[in-house]
């Protein structure tokens, strides 16, 4: 009896892990920025950069160069990514709408790792690809705003920038082993996020419940990411762990369904 290989089942905990982080992003709402939301999450991450730190250590300096590079790189843009996402939010913007439309995210990462790493992509993918951007139109026509809807411009950024993460995730544990790849990956939030907290006109006092829904949302965002990064280091092509970890909104949706009061047609 065969059994289920490494990477897949670090896929699928990436996936319940996202799926949980997005629930948690739409609880907290306009509660907070964009940016505040970023830099208070990062917090929520130190403890698994603890135990990444205490875990194997290892000598950075005999590390590959590129590697370490590409990983803080990955997580920069990451940051972006995620900025933009939760500004879409607390703008209002529907999660049943956006949460959907963000994980095509993966496209840009296939093409990607098609054209740099030469990987090939098996018949149903590009299929799949194609049904992707039908998906796209059908989310929004039904609303008579087109393919250019409000939805479909918010999800644009976090698009972009997460597909280039996930390339640049991949390339970096072909160089790195998953523990250090993973630590340096979430290590750059934390300069991203004092940046962002100094630019951040703090005004009303937080509530405990922002709090704990800030902390749970860097916590779940970090180990989803732990988790797909020891995904690739296992041997997982970048072409199939990316659209599944991107399945996130099979557990999201549903949840902002049956919960938050959204509606989907």
């Amino acid at each position: 009896m065969s059994t289920m290989p490494a990477w897949l089942i670090w896929t699928c905990a990436a996936l319940l892990s996202w799926g949980v982080w997005a629930v948690l992003s739409k609880l907290l709402g306009d509660a907070l920025s964009g940016e505040a939301s970023q830099a208070l999450s990062t917090l929520g991450m130190l403890p698994l950069l603890v135990v990444l730190a205490k875990w194997k250590p290892v000598r950075f300096s005999s590390l590959s160069r590129r590697g370490l590079i590409l990983a803080f790189l990955g997580g920069v843009i990451t940051c972006l990514g995620n900025v933009a996402y939760y500004s879409a939010l607390a703008q209002g913007a529907k999660a049943a709408a956006v949460v959907p439309l963000t994980a095509m995210y993966p496209v840009v990462t296939i093409l990607l790792a098609v054209l740099m790493l030469r990987e090939r992509l098996s018949w149903a993918q590009p299929v799949g690809l194609v049904l992707s951007l039908a998906a796209i139109w059908l989310f929004n026509v039904p609303e008579g705003q087109g393919i250019l809807s409000p939805a479909v411009l918010h999800a644009a950024w976090p698009i972009l920038f997460w597909g280039i993460s996930g390339f640049l995730q991949k390339v970096a544990t072909n160089h790195l082993p998953p523990g250090p790849a993973a630590l340096v990956y979430l290590a750059a939030f934390v300069p991203v996020a004092v940046i962002l907290a100094m630019r951040e006109p703090w005004g009303n006092p937080i509530s405990p419940r922002e709090w704990a829904l800030v902390l749970a949302l860097g916590f779940f965002l970090a180990f989803g990411n732990v988790a797909v990064l020891t995904a690739f280091a296992r041997g997982g092509k970048a072409a199939v762990i990316t659209p599944l970890g991107g399945l996130y909104p099979i557990i999201s949706v549903p949840v902002a369904v049956l919960f938050l009061g959204e509606t989907v047609r």
